[in-house]
């Protein structure tokens, strides 16, 4: 498939923004974290900022910007527009948690119905993430999406985004503390979570790719043209004489050394550099925030390269009307 950059900005940065709101709305849910005003209005701003911006990104992908609203009638059938109702309800338990920490009430701040508003974020969040990822792992007509290792990669990517924009705003908080380390402003454990999310993430990721690489026949030229009994079939020519929406988005080749340089990029900036640079903050403690940056940038564009090769490397099966052999 074309990976189009306003869909590429879409699932990279609204997937760190509703993990940042996931795990903000679980600590508040759960009252371990945070503790402070800034503590959450730090990552509720950036996280609803994340969500803002892909969600306008993704609009420019439509035909028709202005017709974006019909998309939400749909919720019934479609997961792209029970992905929109979910991401503009989602802002209401968010924006409702925010009132709720600046806004003292008599009596207190209100905890339970801060919890609540807390867990509704968090279940909106990952309501949301999910219905991203069926989008893709609907489609039965794009073999390298319709699997289950793509799901779970969408929820392990934005957890695993969120952490690092968690472990960077706490260390910049914290960063002229001497005794940094014990008060960074982050919910416990964070860092260990970031670490085994990592793993998890590059596992998945790794098996993905072997999947696609070795995916189960699903349909043949034979099987979709219905001519299975006369042998093999191949085309005499190309059903059209210059390049249309169908071969421009649907049809998209990539090289596979291309791809395999790729991988390798997406692996070496997702993965190998920000735990590496995890494993230097905790040797050399008052270079943190600088490390954590490097890790928070260097993950962005591993993740972004990683969102590139998840669109190149499907393909549709209408590719077998234009040469391919198999889907």
């Amino acid at each position: 498939m074309h990976p189009a950059l306003s869909v590429l900005f879409f699932t990279t940065l609204s997937g760190a923004g509703y993990g940042l709101l996931f795990l903000l709305g679980t600590g508040v849910a759960l009252g371990i974290w945070p503790h402070l005003p800034l503590e959450i209005a730090m990552p509720l701003a950036i996280g609803l900022g994340l969500v803002a911006l892909g969600l306008a990104s993704s609009m420019a992908h439509l035909g028709q910007p202005a017709r974006a609203w019909r998309a939400f009638t749909q919720w019934r059938t479609s997961w792209l527009s029970r992905e929109g109702v979910l991401a503009v309800l989602g802002f209401a338990p968010a924006l409702a948690l925010g009132f709720l920490y600046f806004t003292p009430v008599e009596g207190g701040m209100n905890p339970p119905l801060q919890r609540a508003c807390g867990a509704t974020m968090a279940l909106l969040a990952v309501a949301t993430v999910y219905c991203t990822a069926q989008i893709y792992a609907s489609l039965k007509t794009v073999p390298a999406w319709h699997n289950p290792y793509v799901t779970p990669g969408y929820f392990l990517f934005a957890l695993y985004s969120a952490g690092l924009w968690l472990w960077a705003l706490g260390a910049w908080y914290r960063r002229g503390d001497p005794q940094f380390w014990p008060q960074l402003g982050l919910p416990p454990g964070v860092l260990f979570m970031v670490v085994v999310v990592a793993m998890l993430a590059c596992v998945q990721k790794l098996l993905y790719w072997r999947h696609i690489d070795n995916p189960p026949v699903t349909a043949t030229v034979e099987s979709a043209t219905g001519l299975n009994d006369v042998g093999a079939v191949s085309a005499f020519e190309r059903p059209h004489t210059e390049e249309n929406y169908i071969t421009r988005e649907m049809v998209f080749v990539l090289a596979r050394k291309h791809s395999t340089k790729l991988r390798a990029i997406a692996l070496l900036f997702a993965f190998a550099l920000p735990l590496a640079a995890l494993v230097f903050a905790m040797l050399w403690v008052p270079t943190s925030f600088v490390l954590a940056t490097v890790a928070l940038v260097s993950a962005s564009v591993g993740i972004f390269v990683e969102r590139w090769l998840f669109f190149a490397e499907a393909r549709h099966v209408v590719s077998l009307y234009y040469g391919e052999q198999k889907a």
